[in-house]
């Protein structure tokens, strides 16, 4: 049954303020010059509010209140190919851990978050990857015994060496920024697939955690090239081109 005319009110007729989104965009981009053009065209938008770029995965993520049409028209005017891949509420906290296998024995860690209250906040790789009560159901920090040779593991009950999944403190400064690079031995990607990526607010890891994710792998250097389909080579760019924002020139 239609519902009576009189009760459908959009909330830009009543006076209500829209509520703020995080919108993200993939968008063609190649160098900082690039990211400064977007930046700049999207920042004078109506109500934008921030406007994160990262580059090297190419994309643009939008914090506010401005129509999807009205950020669109702002891309499609810098001339570069963009595609909206996603939107919903804002996280208080947001990061990105990326993992890279150096070799057999050794792994390269970088993250950078934002959201963290200033000070040092504890942070591991856990068990699992059941984010249903957050960190407390991620089970304990990941130490694989299977790993290890037998000295090592009388290495580890001697010295009461941390566990493997132990990465450590966060310094977080007074904007609620942190970031962290550094290496890890005896780590293995491949392991640690399906397990999960928690921040504390505690240096000691004591409280119930303030944020976690679940660790996915990515491609590989020359693996994808944004590409949504292995079987048939479809790009990111030339997939369902009426999502497209693209110059009229």
């Amino acid at each position: 049954m239609d519902a009576p005319s009189s009760d459908l009110k959009l909330s830009s007729q009543n006076g209500s303020a829209l509520p703020e989104l995080l919108t993200e965009y993939m968008v063609d981009m190649k160098c900082e010059g690039c990211v400064n053009s977007v930046k700049n065209k999207l920042q004078i938008v109506d109500r934008v509010k921030n406007v994160d770029v990262d580059l090297s995965n190419q994309v643009i993520r939008i914090l506010g209140s401005s129509p999807v049409k009205a950020m669109a028209d702002a891309l499609e005017q810098t001339g570069r190919k963009a595609r909206l891949i996603g939107q919903g509420v804002p996280e208080d906290i947001f990061g990105v851990v990326h993992l890279a296998q150096m070799n057999m024995e050794l792994a390269r860690i970088e993250a950078t978050f934002s959201g963290l209250s200033p000070g040092k906040h504890g942070w591991s790789i856990n068990e699992f990857g059941d984010l249903t009560r957050g960190a407390s159901s991620t089970g304990k920090v990941f130490n694989p015994s299977n790993h290890l040779t037998e000295n090592e593991l009388l290495k580890f009950v001697v010295l009461s060496i941390q566990p493997l999944g132990n990465l450590g403190t966060l310094d977080v400064d007074e904007k609620g920024e942190a970031f962290f690079s550094g290496v890890k031995e005896k780590l293995r990607i491949a392991d640690l697939i399906g397990r999960s990526v928690a921040v504390y607010r505690s240096e000691d890891r004591s409280d119930p955690g303030l944020t976690v994710a679940v660790i996915a792998r990515s491609a590989g250097v020359g693996e994808n090239y944004k590409k949504l389909c292995t079987c048939d080579g479809t790009t990111i760019w030339e997939a369902t081109k009426h999502d497209f924002v693209t110059s009229k020139v």
